[in-house]
């Protein structure tokens, strides 16, 4: 199970990592769509590479997984709101939609981790 989260964790990792750095132009249209700052776009995009990489470092260090997790999942549920607001067809919504789900299963398993290493 844990090399399963860790999958988990890379595969979060690289997708955040994809969309920030080699789908960039897509990224400033949705900010453009959305009514976003520029400040925004780009504390956004730091905030999600440096929690991305936290997720990583997470597999050598399972403390640093829970807080990135779950900051990384409310990134993905304001990512659901704004596409839900501008009226996004489904299809758009659903790499946010994976991801949070997948933040979700990481903050899950890294919860009952640090529960079972307490108890």
């Amino acid at each position: 199970m844990e090399n399963f989260i860790n999958l988990l964790q890379i595969i979060v990792a690289i997708s955040v990592a994809y969309v920030w750095i080699f789908r960039f132009g897509n990224v400033v249209n949705e900010f453009t769509q959305f009514g976003l700052s520029d400040l925004t776009r780009s504390f956004v995009g730091a905030a999600k590479i440096s929690l991305s990489t936290l997720l990583v470092a997470g597999i050598w260090y399972p403390s640093l997984v829970l807080i990135p997790s779950v900051l990384m999942g409310l990134f993905m549920i304001s990512a659901q709101y704004f596409h839900f607001k501008i009226k996004n067809p489904f299809v758009k919504h659903l790499p946010s939609l994976i991801l949070l789900i997948l933040c979700a299963v990481i903050a899950f398993a890294s919860m009952k981790q640090i529960a079972g290493l307490v108890l």
